[in-house]
């Protein structure tokens, strides 16, 4: 049992290393390119920032492990809009643009209503799967849009590339690798967990799993209002 708790930390420590490599080399490749930064935070770093989510939920599902990747995505959810913007809060004031009230949490609503709706039954298929995707797909495009246009959203902030394109590669590589190495520790040693404790994989979703995965977006918001930056960027809300 002791064994493979220490390597769920180990894990949980490999995420967020794996997170912040791949955050760096993909935005340092990006703003190479002659991406602006804020079209970067948009989507580079909100994916990044939200890559380990997606491998243990992935790497869950494919280990026919639902419980915790289900548990996962709404313990991430909760962990975010309580743990990460209430601790932010207290550090610093957080002072958001108006169009985050407008248009990004009414978004964040209607996606968490619909999965509701739709899961009512306990179940959550292909179609829904692809419904999903594709909304945040369109999101995406229409924040870019936005940006095109010249319009204020919230995340701009400046982004340095790395000394050298090579780097950047290699934190990319290094960073995916990470992810998946660390995505299946985490997963495998959950499971051996819940089954020791008598819990259902859900709950450790729900708890450890998805705590851990938000470390990278915790850490990133407390330094941020550490520093007196308006931290609530949008990859809080995807």
């Amino acid at each position: 049992m002791v064994i493979p708790v220490l390597l769920v930390v180990a894990s949980l420590v490999v995420l967020y290393f794996g997170a912040d490599f791949l955050v760096k080399g993909s935005s340092s490749l990006a703003v190479r390119f002659g991406i602006s930064p804020l079209v970067v935070g948009l989507t580079v770093v909100a994916f990044g920032t939200s890559a380990p989510e997606l491998l243990v939920s992935v790497q869950s599902a494919l280990e026919s492990n639902p419980g915790i990747a289900v548990g996962n995505v709404m313990g991430s959810n909760i962990f975010n809009v309580c743990a990460i913007l209430g601790v932010s809060a207290m550090i610093y004031p957080l002072r958001v643009n108006p169009r985050l009230i407008r248009l990004d949490a009414p978004v964040m609503l209607v996606a968490t209503l619909l999965f509701v709706g739709i899961f009512h039954n306990g179940s959550f298929g292909r179609w829904a799967g692809i419904l999903f995707f594709a909304g945040i797909c369109a999101y995406m495009v229409y924040c870019v849009y936005k940006v095109k246009r010249g319009e204020s959203v919230e995340g701009d902030e400046e982004i340095k590339p790395t000394k050298s394109w090579m780097l950047d590669v290699v934190l990319v590589i290094a960073g995916f690798a990470l992810l998946v190495w660390g995505s299946g520790l985490l997963v495998d040693n959950a499971v051996i967990i819940a089954q020791a404790l008598g819990w259902s994989e859900a709950v450790i979703g729900l708890t450890i799993v998805a705590a851990g995965t938000s470390m990278p977006e915790l850490a990133t918001s407390v330094v941020a209002a550490l520093k007196k930056r308006r931290i609530v960027d949008c990859y809080l809300f995807f």
